[in-house]
Parts: C-alpha cells; sequence; structure tokens
C-alpha cells in the first residue's frame, strides 16, 4: 500500500517489479508470498465486526489474490514472466496450486506468486511461506516488511528498542519477538530455512540481501 493507509499503491509495484527483475537477472530463482493486510485482515475484522474467524480468515485469503494480480501485471510490464497460483480453486484468474507444475514454472525463469495462504482459515501468510519454501527447496526466506529488522521491542513504541542482526529460532519463539508466527518459525526450524528480515521500502534491499550485505536481521 505503500505510503496509503489502505489499498495498492501503483509505484509500490512497480518498484517491487524493478527489483525482482534485477535480481532474477542475477540468476536468482524468485518465488513470492504475498499477503492482504493492506485490503482486509482476518484476525482483526473477526475481533471487531464479530465474523467468524473462518469466514474473516476466507476474505483475507481472497484480498491476498487481489495482490497477487496487481504484483503479476506489475512484474509483466517490467518483462518478467510470471504466474500466479492460489491455494483456492479460482481458475478464471489464477493456476491452482500444484507442486510439480510451481517447480515447472521456476526451472522455467517464471517468478510465481502464490496467493490465498495455505487454502485454509486459522493460517497465517507466513505459515503459507514457510510452508511453500519447505516444498520447494528454498534456501532462504526474505521477510520483506516495513522495519529494518528485528528490535526487543516495537521501535517506534521504545527508543530503547535494540535492533539484533543475527538471532537463533529458538531466541525467536523463546521471547516472542514476532519474527514471523510461531507455527511458521517452528517450520522454518524443522527444515532448516534461514529467515531474513529486512526494510522493503528501501528500493535495492532485495539485491542486498541476495547478495548477502548486511541488511536486517538473519534468523537462523
Amino acid at each position: 500500500m505503500g505510503d496509503q493507509d489502505h489499498g495498492i499503491d501503483a509505484e509500490m509495484c512497480a518498484s517491487l517489479a524493478r527489483q525482482i527483475k534485477e535480481v532474477r537477472e542475477m540468476g536468482a530463482t524468485v518465488a513470492l508470498v504475498v499477503g492482504g493486510g493492506n485490503i482486509f485482515r482476518g484476525q482483526v475484522a473477526s475481533k471487531e465486526f464479530g465474523l467468524d474467524r473462518s469466514v474473516a480468515d476466507y476474505m483475507g485469503m481472497l484480498a491476498t489474490v487481489l495482490n497477487g494480480l496487481a504484483l503479476q501485471n506489475a512484474l509483466e510490464k517490467v518483462g518478467v514472466a510470471t504466474r500466479v497460483m492460489t491455494a483456492i480453486a479460482m481458475s478464471a484468474v489464477a493456476e491452482p496450486y500444484i507442486r510439480r507444475r510451481a517447480m515447472r514454472h521456476l526451472e522455467k525463469g517464471r517468478v510465481v506468486i502464490f496467493v490465498a495462504g495455505t487454502g485454509n482459515p486459522y493460517f497465517t501468510t507466513d505459515t503459507a511461506a514457510a510452508l511453500r519454501a519447505a516444498e520447494l527447496g528454498a534456501d532462504v526466506i526474505f521477510k520483506a516488511t516495513k522495519v529494518d529488522g528485528v528490535y526487543s521491542a516495537d521501535p517506534v513504541k521504545d527508543k530503547d528498542a535494540k535492533k539484533f542482526d543475527r538471532l537463533s529460532f529458538m531466541d525467536v519463539l523463546k521471547n516472542d519477538l514476532q519474527v514471523m508466527d510461531a507455527t511458521a518459525v517452528s517450520m522454518c526450524m524443522n527444515n532448516q530455512i534461514p529467515i531474513w528480515v529486512f526494510d522493503l521500502t528501501t528500493e535495492g534491499n532485495i539485491r542486498r540481501a541476495v547478495l548477502g550485505e548486511d541488511i536486517g536481521t538473519i534468523v537462523q
């Protein structure tokens, strides 16, 4: 949503597309998992509006499809072949998620965007990212967000919050550091997939992370 408080920002999509194109041209294989919080947050809606949690989560999953299609459009505008794969069947707008088909797309140099989470309520987009990473044999999960790493507390609210350069999975779980939800962190720990948290709003940070530069926080 860029600097907006809601919705999809065209320039943010264009920036992401440029950065993804850059790392693809460097030889990186890229698969993306997108959330939908800029449009609809299931947990929040469930609490605030009294929606059944399952219904709210399904609505949140549908919001991720909107983001995935917007990102696909931005990537194709800069010449990056892209496929959107969904965990909830909707053949008119996206392919169903099939692991072997996703692998073939990646082998052919396409960027694959995974939407609709895991297709199940009560599971977050973080868990979907960890699941897809494990299924596809990813080397690393880039948790690209709006902060420049993992802190001991919310740096906006606590000026004494400490930024960590490196953490273990157990550090994150024991101290409830909110890198990703506990299910996702446990899955990454069990499958030995590092999580690299960094600021997405600074253009060029995806390339810096791919090159192993000293940005953000690494959990491994």
